[in-house]
């Protein structure tokens, strides 16, 4: 017997929208997001906003952007009746870019969803190369719509308009940037990749709770695509209902043995994290 078909039969299971690029090569964006969250057992759905050969760490890459099509894909999703319980937004291109995600939200998101910005911007005190004045500004914006935000030091200073140093930071001074960011709506933030000598710190901001530092020791080298794991545990969790701190402690860890078991190997820095070597201790 055919099981009825209703306007709700693609909603089964629980499904978060990723929206970030394609790289073919280098372990980052979609390519990391997808495995850890279906492992996670939530169902993964990509929305590219580009497509890259291997990420743009390398001297030379193939490069395709993919805005004209994101508006016409997202319709097609529509005529689907697709429901998510997470919309996680990564790296983006272009004002328009931040706009579509803007469009993205305002139509999909429900009372069930919950919206996880990494707002990928910059790093070691200095936004992109691709990051205009008037994208960061956009970004400032997008924020708005986040429950979870995940930035790291750098993007957490120009969301907040902070002058940036590399180390020296007192905790009052972080949980009063990290408070000041959650005025703009976000009920959690995690302030990631703060450097503590030996230790590499994460503020944990919860809306009604008292923030935190949570540190863990430093392993190996930095490596591309780390963030995006973590992004992506975080989201999985989210959508999952584990507390906010557990979650944050379980990506942080597994980041930390990712680097680790990478190191055991001859792998060059921008090729990522061997994370399919440990991805059976995720869980």
């Amino acid at each position: 017997m055919k099981r009825k078909q209703t306007s709700d039969v693609h909603n089964h299971q629980k499904k978060i929208a990723v929206i970030n690029d394609i790289s073919g090569f280098g372990r980052c964006s979609i390519a990391v997001a997808l495995p850890i969250i279906s492992h996670m057992k939530v169902q993964c759905c990509p929305l590219p906003t580009s497509v890259f050969s291997n990420h743009t760490g390398f001297a030379d890459f193939f490069f395709e952007d993919y805005t004209e099509k994101m508006e016409p894909y997202m319709e097609q999703w529509k005529k689907l009746n697709l429901k998510f319980e997470g919309i996680a937004s990564g790296f983006l291109g272009s004002v328009r870019q931040i706009e579509i995600v803007k469009e993205f939200i305002e139509e999909f998101r429900t009372k069930r969803t919950k919206v996880i910005i990494d707002p990928v911007m910059g790093d070691n005190g200095k936004p992109y190369p691709t990051y205009t004045p008037q994208m960061c500004e956009a970004m400032k914006e997008l924020v708005s719509y986040a429950d979870i935000l995940t930035p790291n030091l750098t993007e957490c200073c120009i969301l907040t308009d902070t002058p940036y140093r590399e180390t020296g930071w007192h905790r009052t001074e972080l949980f009063a940037m990290t408070e000041k960011l959650a005025q703009v709506g976000a009920q959690k933030i995690v302030v990631s990749g703060i450097d503590m000598g030996q230790y590499i710190g994460n503020v944990v901001y919860e809306q009604g709770k008292q923030p935190k530092i949570i540190r863990s020791r430093r392993v190996g080298h930095v490596r591309s695509g780390t963030g995006d794991i973590f992004a992506a545990i975080i989201a999985a969790d989210c959508v999952n209902g584990v507390d906010f701190e557990t979650s944050v402690r379980k990506a942080s860890g597994f980041v930390k043995q990712c680097i680790a078991v990478t190191e055991q190997y001859d792998i060059p820095r921008t090729d990522g994290v061997c994370f399919e070597e440990i991805l059976g201790n995720l869980k």
